[in-house]
């Protein structure tokens, strides 16, 4: 499956806030973004002002970085949202908020969605008793994921459980650290959504 392998903090730089790609470091006097506050490359402190269309391809740039996700399947995440009775922008959040590597994310079992997704990757996730090794495998209501258990002995989960102790678990799920599992009580609304995304704009792009 693709992804993007490049330096993920240029990535930050390049939007001019933090999407918190690095797990620790983010938080770190180290973090790029806090050091050099500008874009990245030649020019990149002689950034014009952006025009209208500007600012929608950024604003969607920046929902795609955040996700981990590249353009062909954002482009069917929108496709997905948009035919999905609603809100097309919020239908859009919330399918990308019900990815699976995101919730392991949001649970507190990967330090950013990088390693949640690669966690994901290395079978170390059980949804509903079965193992699961697809990131943006699409989660419901109902359905409980969790560490497998030979993985939870691992030094690895108990690290990133104490990182990540500290972080709030949105109100639609519910976690479990001491057995590492959580459970997808509701589906997300847009107020449940903590990521600083203009969807409107990302709508605007697509319908033009």
């Amino acid at each position: 499956m693709a992804r993007y392998i490049g330096p993920v903090c240029r990535l930050c730089r390049r939007e001019g806030q933090k999407l918190y790609l690095k797990g620790d470091k983010c938080f770190s006097p180290k973090c790029p973004v806090d050091r050099r506050p500008y874009a990245p490359g030649q020019h990149g402190q002689n950034r014009k002002k952006l025009s209208e269309y500007g600012l929608q391809l950024r604003e969607k740039q920046k929902a795609k970085r955040i996700y981990g996700v590249l353009e062909t399947q954002f482009a069917n995440y929108f496709e997905e949202a948009d035919r999905t009775p609603g809100i097309t922008g919020e239908n859009l959040l919330r399918l990308l908020e019900l990815r699976l590597d995101n919730v392991v994310y949001r649970l507190g079992y990967g330090r950013s969605r990088t390693e949640a997704r690669q966690v994901v990757r290395h079978n170390h996730i059980l949804v509903n008793g079965k193992r699961v090794n697809i990131p943006s495998y699409q989660v419901r209501v109902g359905d409980v994921i969790e560490i497998k258990e030979d993985s939870k002995s691992l030094q690895r989960f108990k690290d990133i459980v104490e990182t990540t102790g500290s972080r709030l678990v949105p109100e639609w799920l519910q976690a479990d650290k001491d057995n590492l599992s959580g459970k997808i009580v509701s589906v997300p609304n847009r107020d449940q959504i903590d990521v600083e995304i203009q969807e409107t704009l990302i709508v605007e792009l697509y319908s033009k």
